[in-house]
């Protein structure tokens, strides 16, 4: 009985695990894929605002560089060593913001070598965030305009795994603090 009320008091006292990052996809009218993923992150709106908005907050999680060239730009790299405008860099421009609700992009520049990049150029992404309990918030990464094509359907499925990747390393940032490039991939 004794190891019965241990056990139940464990299983009280742990913390659930953090839901996976949900994802849905749906074929529009015109033939075209969306792709959405969500993760609700420990963190108020304004902080997860300043993470995805801003190329500090980008490198706090997503890239260990990040340079805004202009207020409706943020370039990026995965290669700590790059340089603005290198081959290796990404570049998001901004097409709309509501402070700090929603952010509305497109990828304008992909490192080189990125495959089927003029298929993705016509995908748009939109980020999403809402205030959840307890002063979390929920995040919404939506991707429209996948087109139906053997490119398209191969970029769908790389941003499935890959967005899902991203969220979670944004949930990382937010459960375990900013991330420390010099240090191994967690």
């Amino acid at each position: 009985m004794c190891s019965l009320v241990v056990a139940l008091c464990l299983a009280v006292a742990s913390p659930a695990p953090a839901a996976p990052v949900a994802a849905a996809k749906a074929q529009q009218s015109d033939g075209s894929w969306t792709l959405s993923h969500e993760v609700v992150v420990k963190a108020p709106v304004a902080a997860v605002w300043e993470a995805i908005s801003t190329a500090q907050g980008w490198k706090s999680w997503a890239v260990p560089v990040a340079w805004a060239s202009d207020p409706d730009v943020i370039e990026t790299s995965y290669s700590a060593d790059a340089l603005p405008g290198s081959p290796a860099t990404i570049k998001q421009q901004v097409i709309a913001r509501v402070a700090p609700r929603l952010m509305v992009f497109r990828t304008v520049k992909a490192p080189a070598g990125f495959p089927d990049f003029d298929t993705y150029t016509k995908v748009v992404s939109v980020f999403e965030l809402r205030p959840a309990d307890k002063g979390r918030t929920r995040v919404r990464l939506t991707g429209t305009g996948y087109a139906d094509t053997e490119a398209g359907r191969k970029l769908l499925a790389f941003f499935e795994k890959g967005n899902a990747a991203s969220l979670e390393w944004l949930r990382t940032r937010f459960n375990e603090g900013p991330k420390d490039w010099s240090k191994p991939a967690r």
